[in-house]
């Protein structure tokens, strides 16, 4: 008679380690960053852009917190406070997720509460996304709103490009490489 409420406890145990072996999801999600390497070919992106078109610049790129990775003046640069609105403008980019323009739309339609929030709401930031994740954003101050996000328009254009053909290139190799 023992023999039936032992094989019972048996039962549930080995029950209960199923279902917690299935519920092992991991405990860490993981995201996409933006790496300095990628930061520093998006601001030289940026710079040849401004230097053809004979606008020079402010760029800033920032993380998905807006905090600063990298930024530079260009010899030449118009606007004087131009390092400051460019990080600012990225940094709006990043944490609302979207271009910066945006943002200053919606103030000149009517949301002028959106100014107490501390924030750089003018044209020319992008934001950075991979894999449908903002990753961090391009800020650029130049001469014009219109200059400032063609500029940042065709840095991301140029990093994306690279990382078109970087994958191809990568994808090639596997195939190419035997299998163990």
């Amino acid at each position: 008679m023992r023999v039936k409420p032992l094989f019972l406890a048996m039962i549930t145990c080995c029950v209960l380690q199923t279902a917690a072996a299935e519920d092992s999801r991991p405990v860490v999600a993981h995201k996409a960053i933006l790496t300095l390497d990628n930061a520093q070919r998006l601001l030289r992106a940026a710079q040849q852009t401004a230097q053809a078109k004979g606008w020079p610049c402010a760029v800033a790129i920032v993380d998905d917190g807006g905090w600063p990775i990298l930024g530079a003046r260009m010899d030449g640069a118009p606007v004087v406070a131009g390092v400051e609105l460019a990080q600012g403008k990225a940094r709006t980019s990043a944490l609302f997720k979207r271009p910066s323009g945006d943002l200053e739309n919606a103030v000149n339609g009517g949301r002028p509460a959106a100014l107490s929030a501390g924030l750089v709401m003018m044209k020319g930031a992008q934001p950075i996304i991979v894999d449908g994740q903002v990753i961090g954003a391009i800020g650029v101050s130049a001469d014009t709103p219109a200059h400032d996000d063609e500029i940042a328009l065709a840095a991301l254009a140029t990093l994306s490009r690279q990382a078109t053909a970087t994958m191809l290139v990568s994808r090639t190799i596997s195939e190419q490489t035997p299998e163990a």
